[in-house]
């Protein structure tokens, strides 16, 4: 499987097998998270076996079954952008587990940080965490917004762009983000693409998710927000 194809066969699973991942696929993880903390200065984290993280009121209620496996999302508090770094490399990371076999869901705010089993300074956040393992199914495709709302070009328009840009812009729309709210924009402007978000929370996690999403179809970089 490809990272394009990833991008299709990827949805959220919020309910897991009691299975443990395999040594091979959570060392092929960290060494992942390794190249993406080298390149970003971030401080993430691949975390085994720890139910407790998920131990919170509202998965009493069966919001996040069975999981107790996750990648945590940390960095340094002085980071520019911090959210929007964090999406990005968390998105190639979750692309990458797919690839693997393995099923996610980014959590922002069903945990539990500080039962998190993770080391951090204290300049350092732990942004969100990606729940990993293996799904009780593979989730279901979310719907999106009109084009229109999403990008400059509109859909009757879009056919006469280049065909990286429809890529990218297809990537993109398949993008997860919070409770669905697609709070980005694309703008298509000669041959450059700049991707923005709403000042709404969560938005900039979603930012980073999209660029990256929107690069890996495309094969461009974008503007990043």
């Amino acid at each position: 499987m490809t990272e394009k194809e990833a991008i299709t066969a990827r949805h959220s699973v919020r309910h897991y097998k009691d299975l443990p991942i395999e040594e091979s696929k959570s060392s092929e993880l960290k060494k992942l998270i390794d190249e993406c903390n080298s390149i970003s200065g971030l401080n993430i984290q691949l975390v085994l076996d720890d139910p407790e993280c998920f131990n919170t009121f509202m998965n009493h209620y069966g919001w996040i079954t069975g999981a107790k496996n996750y990648i945590a999302l940390i960095g340094k508090k002085s980071i520019k952008n911090l959210d929007e770094v964090c999406g990005y490399y968390g998105q190639k990371l979750v692309l990458a587990a797919q690839m693997l076999g393995l099923n996610t869901c980014w959590i922002a705010g069903t945990y539990k940080k500080g039962k998190c089993r993770i080391s951090r300074s204290g300049d350092e956040k732990i942004v969100c965490i990606i729940s990993l393992g293996y799904g009780e199914n593979h989730g279901v495709e979310h719907k999106s917004k009109p084009l229109e709302k999403l990008c400059n070009i509109p859909q009757d328009k879009l056919a006469s762009t280049p065909e990286w840009f429809q890529q990218g812009v297809d990537a993109a729309l398949k993008a997860p983000t919070a409770m669905n709210q697609q709070k980005f924009f694309i703008t298509l402007k000669g041959q450059n693409v700049s991707i923005t978000a709403s000042k709404k929370p969560m938005a900039f996690i979603d930012l980073g998710i999209v660029e990256y999403n929107f690069e890996v179809g495309s094969g461009k970089k974008v503007i990043q927000g």
